[in-house]
């Protein structure tokens, strides 16, 4: 019996099997529409447990794939009704000076949120390809959702129209009109998507540069890194950087004032730090996650994640011995 027939036969393993070379996928796709990832996390595990009850009606007329993607855009757009709009910094007010107060945590689910990719697993360049990384997927969230999910489905997951408005039980027409729409928003006024690729070698040299910078707390190590116009935010606080200067000023006022230890992470396919603070116990303590966007040679984005319940759902040390860094 094959896992199909078996699955419908309420054999939840083989249905947990059937569906398992999907999951990553929908999670990204899930993701892309939500800018959360417990968001995207809560979509899959409704849409997989429509898709298990619902099995006996997939008669095939259209791949596994694009029946899951049906049902895992449905679970997420009805989500995006309960929801907020994710922001940035950025939409959320004007950049502040070095010197200035950083203000309190703005809370609520608001700002758009890192998705932690794996280093070492092939899909990984299949995640770049379909955008994954976190300016796209904060552009999108310019969009209203049904607009978001059609730029997705037919842009990113490549379905025709006539495929897509089955997917969303509308016509084709809507979708073209949709998906006008939609890149007409994301031209005007949103950051530039396109960069130029970064080869490997100068990414590793980067992220060799901010881990010693991190490690030694001497931020003239990255200061020849960043764009002229690159900008620092760090949600869940409402305070962003905007120019070389005032980074720079940043980091070494009041960033570099405190002990820091680093090491390489991966999250939204973009090179990443995890970065750990020196906690009561002796331990280091994960204290935030840093997304480097790049342009070429340039770090044109230093997006700093530091809320407490955001860090604690990454699946990643939470707190390490300070040997485990070797000798500083």
């Amino acid at each position: 019996m094959d896992l199909l027939a078996a699955a419908r036969a309420g054999d939840e393993d083989a249905f947990g099997a059937l569906v398992l070379p999907y999951r990553r996928e929908l999670t990204a796709h899930c993701y892309r529409i939500l800018g959360s990832t417990q968001d995207a996390e809560d979509a899959v595990q409704e849409a997989l447990l429509a898709a298990w009850r619902g099995l006996s009606g997939f008669e095939g007329r259209s791949s596994l794939r694009t029946w899951l993607h049906r049902i895992a855009t449905h679970c997420a757009l009805r989500l995006t009704r309960s929801t907020s709009t994710r922001l940035l910094s950025w939409d959320h007010g004007p950049a502040r000076r070095p010197d200035d107060d950083l203000g309190d945590p703005v809370d609520g689910g608001r700002w758009v949120e890192p998705l932690l990719t794996a280093t070492d697993d092939p899909e990984r360049v299949r995640e770049r390809r379909e955008h994954i990384g976190l300016a796209y997927v904060a552009a999108l969230q310019r969009l209203p959702p049904n607009q978001r999910a059609v730029l997705i489905l037919r842009e990113v997951l490549g379905y025709p129209a006539a495929e897509v408005a089955g997917l969303l039980e509308t016509t084709a027409a809507s979708v073209n009109s949709a998906l006008q729409r939609a890149r007409a928003t994301l031209a005007d006024g949103a950051p530039a998507l396109e960069h130029v690729p970064t080869p490997q070698g100068t990414e590793r040299g980067i992220v060799d540069a901010f881990v010693a910078a991190f490690d030694s707390g001497d931020v003239s190590g990255i200061v020849d890194l960043l764009a002229e116009q690159v900008r620092f935010t760090m949600p869940p606080l409402p305070a962003w950087f905007d120019g070389r200067a005032d980074v720079v000023a940043f980091l070494t006022g009041r960033v570099f004032a405190l002990d820091w230890r680093a090491r390489p992470a991966r999250f939204n396919d973009q090179p990443s730090l995890a970065c750990y603070q020196p906690a009561d116990d002796g331990t280091l303590e994960l204290a935030a996650v840093l997304i480097l966007s790049l342009d070429g040679e340039r770090v044109t984005w230093m997006a700093s994640f530091i809320g407490p319940d955001l860090l604690a759902s990454f699946p990643l040390p939470q707190r390490i011995a300070p040997a485990e860094f070797g000798h500083r």
